[in-house]
Order: C-alpha cells, then sequence, then structure tokens
C-alpha cells in the first residue's frame, strides 16, 4: 500500500459517526476489524476493548480534519503531531504488491502492522497516512462534508483544493437543495409584495412592522 492511501484509513474510523445523526456504527469488534479489511492480520488480534480505544482516536483524528477545515492549519499539525508521537510506525520497503511488466517489484514504503494491539497499530498508520497527505498536499485540503447535517471527513487530492462533499450523494443534494432555494426566490421576485394588511381599525399596517419577529 502506498503511504498516501494509509490516510483512508483515518476518513474510514472518522466516518464511523455521524454526530448530527447521533448514529455510531462503531458498536463491536466485529465492526473495528471490519475497518482494517478482510486481509489485514491485526484484525485477527481486536478485542472488545479495542472499541472504546478506537473512538477516543477517532475523536482525536475528527479534531484534526475540523482544525483544518476550519483554517487552523497549526492547530492541524499539533493535533496530529500528538498522535505521530503517540502512536510511531514501523516503516518498511516493500514491493510484494507491485509488479512492473517484467515482473520485478515496484519498490515503495510501506507502514508495517503494529505488534502491540489493534489500536495501536490503526492509529500508527492512520496518523502517519494524514501526515503524508497534509505535508504534501497542504491542511486545506483535509475537509469535512458541506452538506448539512453530514460531517463526515475527506481527503482532496485535487490540485486546485476544489472538493467540498464526502461523497457524490452529498454533492448531488446539496446541488439540488440550492437550486430549489434559488426558485424559490425566483418565484417570491416574481410575485412581488402582495397588498399590505389592514389593522383592526383600518389603517393599513407597513411590511416591516407586520414581519414576524425573529428569534
Amino acid at each position: 500500500m502506498e503511504l498516501a492511501e494509509y490516510a483512508d484509513h483515518a476518513v474510514r474510523l472518522v466516518n464511523t459517526e455521524e454526530p448530527a445523526r447521533r448514529t455510531d456504527s462503531l458498536v463491536s469488534a466485529e465492526s473495528v476489524r471490519t475497518l482494517f479489511g478482510a486481509s489485514s492480520q491485526a484484525a485477527r488480534r481486536v478485542t472488545h476493548a479495542d472499541v472504546t480505544r478506537f473512538r477516543s482516536v477517532r475523536t482525536r483524528l475528527r479534531a484534526v480534519f475540523a482544525a483544518a477545515d476550519q483554517g487552523h492549519p497549526v492547530q492541524a499539525v499539533d493535533l496530529l503531531n500528538s498522535l505521530l508521537l503517540e502512536f510511531p510506525v514501523s516503516p518498511q520497503i516493500s514491493g510484494h504488491d507491485y509488479l512492473d511488466d517484467e515482473g520485478r517489484p515496484r519498490w515503495h514504503m510501506h507502514l508495517a502492522e503494529h505488534p502491540s494491539n489493534a489500536t495501536a497499530g490503526y492509529a500508527a498508520i492512520s496518523a502517519m497516512g494524514l501526515a503524508f497527505h497534509l505535508t504534501r498536499f497542504g491542511p486545506d485540503h483535509l475537509g469535512v462534508c458541506r452538506a448539512a447535517p453530514c460531517c463526515n471527513v475527506y481527503v482532496d487530492s485535487s490540485s486546485n483544493c476544489s472538493r467540498r462533499y464526502c461523497s457524490e450523494r452529498c454533492s448531488t443534494r446539496a446541488n439540488v437543495a440550492a437550486y430549489r432555494a434559488r426558485k424559490r426566490q425566483e418565484r417570491r421576485g416574481i410575485a412581488g409584495p402582495g397588498p399590505l394588511p389592514s389593522s383592526p381599525g383600518g389603517r393599513e399596517v407597513s411590511a416591516l412592522s407586520s414581519a414576524p419577529e425573529r428569534s
């Protein structure tokens, strides 16, 4: 696996929770194992105790995305550095998964699975993946979905930092909502203001005084 791909581990973990909808799919050891993928040996070391530990790491990773998305790059880097210090990685040169046309390995950096426990291993590769992505593309390429109430996170690999949504589904939903809002405003503009309402005494009431108060 290339270093850039490890950032997806962080995204997968953070997006197991949707705070606005109060949903959380990280509820069992089995749900933790699915984050690793079927081929991962580390998934076999997952126990029920890892559920709580994974949730703690998830909160810290979300804070990195939130800080970057809100325009606080130094805070995002500080939060990420604290994870890197607590969960160090074990880099190795690998080539067994990538062969060229002549069958020779395409050497690349690989992060070895942490020997201590499942949470430490997953946290280490997630933090390193985000660190690689952040230093290559910049903190503004870590984002939180703009399609409310979705709070999913994403990593943006585009050259112009144009991504705003976690998925095509959220992008479509946001565009449809914006289109409908424009149409409503257009209809209001065409209709124009209606006749001023009358007070009980027969006097016309101004539009300002008749407008409902906003809380």
